[in-house]
């Protein structure tokens, strides 16, 4: 692993009401990619949140203060989203020789390689930085299209997981795939995300449009959850160089990984305490679940709440998992210093 650099600085979220308290923010090099995260809380056992799309950490900027004071909680930009380095451009493959072809050296479209792996590169950032954090196994949160990042860091790294939240998430090759098919009710921004090029042609310098005037007011059930400051700092990310490319992995992922999750579900599944909270979605997320767990899923449904539950019922969310955090804490074999982390493991989260 390459050597980790980081720096912090304590500061409250842009836009943030009164109410919320400030978070550290921090940037890490880790195997080469460089991660934001941020964290609060001082005490508890730790929590890692994981953002799905069109989202970056804020989209848990409610929920944070409502679990820290129970926990440690820190909140990512997985590679390529947010404040997080962004993934290299695919590099184009060489066309034939110029003796070939009789003139000049030519290149072909982009390669889709880089990118079609882009959960596992995610799971593996995650690993990395649950390492550096130095907390022991952290309760994980992951929604959305983070689906196949954090499962598949809890089937290939249980040791780094105490328990597994899931919010509106799937899974390729148990339905996900479904969301890109349009003519049975899926979604044109999955096939548009996964395109090679096609979200810098279409979305770039249009990214407040596409995000505030369609993603959540298609996407969301609470009239006004999603506040323009919210756009705002979402749109201010997505719209740097290179914004698109770390949604576009993820969904080329989703595409082309199914087999290999199936595999996956099947050599190991899930031993770590599920919980699968679903809103829009129905009881999805807790039958993805329920296929790829060996124990049981406990399954929490929100009335009312659209797709994008951390901004539209963060009181709820922080409140089931709040219950199912603690009953994972209290049961026989959690070691204490897996619960109340000392003051070492603190402080080196704060350099």
């Amino acid at each position: 692993m390459n050597p980790t650099t980081t720096t912090s600085s304590t500061t409250t979220p842009p836009g943030a009401g009164p109410a919320t308290p400030a978070v550290a923010h921090h940037t890490v090099r880790l195997d080469g990619t460089e991660l934001h995260y941020v964290s609060a809380g001082t005490a508890g056992s730790p929590v890692l949140l994981v953002h799905g799309f069109p989202e970056t950490w804020w989209a848990f900027h409610r929920v944070i203060p409502l679990l820290a004071g129970r926990h440690r909680v820190f909140a990512v930009d997985l590679r390529g989203f947010g404040d997080s380095e962004a993934t290299p451009e695919p590099e184009p493959e060489p066309g034939p020789a110029p003796e070939a072809t009789g003139g000049s050296e030519t290149t072909s479209e982009p390669t889709s390689e880089p990118t079609e792996r882009a959960s596992a590169t995610a799971a593996e950032d995650l690993h990395r930085l649950i390492e550096h954090l130095g907390l022991g196994p952290m309760h994980l949160l992951g929604q959305d299209i983070a689906g196949a990042t954090v499962f598949r860091l809890a089937a290939t790294r249980p040791e780094d997981v105490a328990s597994l939240t899931a919010v509106e998430m799937g899974l390729a090759g148990f339905g996900l795939e479904g969301l890109a098919d349009v003519t049975h009710g899926g979604s044109w921004h999955v096939g548009a995300l996964a395109a090679p090029g096609v979200p810098e042609l279409l979305l770039a310098g249009r990214e407040r449009e596409f995000l505030g005037g369609w993603v959540f007011p298609t996407m969301t059930a609470v009239p006004g959850a999603v506040t323009e400051a919210d756009v705002a700092e979402l749109a201010r990310t997505y719209s740097r160089p290179g914004g698109w490319r770390g949604a576009a992995g993820l969904y080329r992922s989703m595409l082309t990984e199914g087999d290999e999750l199936r595999a996956l579900a099947e050599a190991s599944p899930l031993t770590v305490p599920v919980l699968a909270v679903g809103s829009s979605g129905g009881p999805f997320t807790a039958g993805t679940m329920s296929q790829v767990a060996v124990g049981e899923v406990r399954s929490v449904l929100l009335d009312g709440v659209g797709h994008h539950v951390a901004l539209e019922a963060p009181d709820a969310l922080a409140e089931a998992m709040l219950a199912f955090l603690a009953d994972v804490d209290g049961r026989p074999g959690r070691r204490d210093s897996d619960v109340d982390n000392d003051a070492d493991s603190e402080a080196r989260t704060r350099r």
